[in-house]
């Protein structure tokens, strides 16, 4: 143990009482599993693949193209066929690799904690934490689960991950009623928060999807992806157009049937007419504007995971959010003082 660690363990005094044996520790974790949060499973490039081809305009141009052929228009048909696989490729290799991308970032991180074993502080992985383990913490450390405070000796922790405040919180020893509203819970400690200053010894009470960030998780894994503003409109166009093709094929097949036409001929000309009303583009034109979008927000060191997300942002109007500023730097500074006689007397 390193003397900063030793001083750690010190400033907070642990008692030999506090902590579990190393056979009490594996016990539980057989009873309660790793400290781990349940992810989604890394998803297949076919996956990505196919969610390029829901989009209801691309099944129609693909019915467009498939009566292109029928008809022997067969520049039609390799048109529209090569524009829908562009237009699955750009989308597939946008999500695909930012998907990757965030694969590699957890896999950067491999969290640990010291805890008390056998009345001795050790180095753990954050996964083999048990409830009852005792936590030592020191400034810098990230809280590897939701802990009730032993002892603590200036401690402060940054919660904004959690609650969204962005300034350090003052946590002290007490027994909270476990009603009290999470971001009033001084005498505990979070899963995947950090220690902002000062030193504590806390006792695990919960791991892994039991934690407050683990509930958290839950809701994310179990949202629902409503359909962006952009997807609900080009649906709306696919069943005008739909309407649109069938309406014009049975005018001109009305039409002809009046002037005494065969019928191949008939039909024949009312899908011809059908197929050049599809907008073979439109597809095409609107990927490669929402690509061009997330390469700015990549310049901008953001990883976009589906591109509609990037129309969805850009039509946001209001955002609406409070005085902790987690939103921006989370950082609250003076930019300008008014009225501006003021400004001396705040500089004095």
């Amino acid at each position: 143990m390193s003397a900063a660690n030793t001083g750690a363990a010190a400033a907070v005094a642990p008692e030999p009482r506090w902590g579990l044996t190393q056979r009490e520790a594996e016990a539980r974790r057989v009873r309660h599993g790793p400290n781990t949060l349940t992810r989604e499973q890394p998803r297949s490039a076919w996956l990505f693949l196919g969610r390029q081809f829901r989009s209801g305009m691309v099944w129609l141009l693909l019915g467009a193209c498939g009566v292109a052929a029928l008809l022997g228009e067969g520049a039609d048909a390799v048109a529209i066929a090569t524009i829908v696989v562009l237009n699955a490729l750009v989308g597939f290799l946008q999500e695909y690799r930012a998907d990757r991308a965030v694969l590699a970032l957890r896999a950067l991180t491999a969290p640990s904690a010291r805890v008390l074993r056998d009345g001795v502080s050790a180095v753990i992985p954050a996964s083999q934490v048990v409830p009852g383990d005792a936590l030592v913490l020191e400034a810098g450390d990230v809280v590897a689960a939701d802990a009730r405070l032993l002892s603590a000796h200036a401690l402060l922790t940054l919660e904004a991950a959690l609650t969204g405040e962005s300034t350090p919180v003052d946590k002290q020893v007490g027994a909270l009623p476990d009603t009290t509203p999470l971001a009033e819970r001084k005498d505990r400690v979070f899963m995947g928060t950090s220690v902002a200053a000062g030193t504590a010894v806390a006792e695990v009470t919960a791991t892994g999807m039991d934690t407050e960030l683990g509930r958290i998780a839950h809701l994310v894994r179990t949202a629902q992806e409503p359909q962006t503003p952009l997807q609900q409109r080009l649906e709306g166009v696919t069943r005008m157009l739909l309407v649109l093709c069938v309406a014009v094929g049975a005018l001109v097949a009305g039409l002809g049937l009046a002037r005494g036409q065969a019928g191949v001929e008939l039909l024949l000309a009312a899908v011809a007419l059908a197929v050049a009303a599809v907008p073979e583009g439109l597809p095409t034109v609107v990927t490669l504007a929402l690509a061009v979008g997330v390469q700015r927000m990549v310049k901008g060191h953001v990883l976009v995971r589906r591109m509609q997300a990037v129309e969805a942002l850009g039509a946001a109007t209001v955002i609406c959010t409070d005085k902790t500023g987690t939103l921006t730097q989370g950082i609250m500074e003076v930019r300008e003082v008014w009225p501006p006689e003021s400004t001396q007397r705040v500089l004095e």
